[in-house]
């Protein structure tokens, strides 16, 4: 009566999302082609192509590459967020930020240099 093509049967859904949770301790370099989400703590460098999401209790010593990024813990790090970046009320930021578009909640602290719009590419 149903005839089910297996060409056709359900699309497998890859999350390609990277999960660093409260407690967790990460030294050194991290790179990611999916987005991240970050409750723990990162020493080193952070690298992503896609959003990283830096929770209220994570803690990151490290210089933080994505391309977008949303930020409510504390990163000690320069940032480089090619689309957009948004800092919530909790977040702290010591380093220089660069991104396309910044959204800044009230609260929100950054002891840095901020650098807005069209970024140059380097090659």
């Amino acid at each position: 009566m149903f005839r089910v093509k297996s060409e056709q049967s359900m699309p497998q859904q890859s999350s390609n999302e990277t999960i660093i949770a409260q407690g967790v301790k990460v030294e050194g370099d991290f790179h990611s082609q999916g987005d991240v989400v970050i409750d723990g703590e990162v020493n080193g460098s952070i690298e992503t192509t896609q959003a990283l999401t830096i929770g209220q209790s994570a803690r990151i010593h490290a210089d933080v590459t994505a391309k977008s990024a949303v930020i409510a813990g504390e990163v000690k790090g320069n940032i480089h967020a090619s689309e957009r970046l948004e800092l919530l009320a909790t977040s702290v930021i010591q380093g220089d930020v660069e991104t396309q578009n910044l959204s800044i909640a009230t609260g929100a602290r950054v002891n840095g240099k901020i650098t807005m719009g069209e970024m140059e590419k380097t090659e």
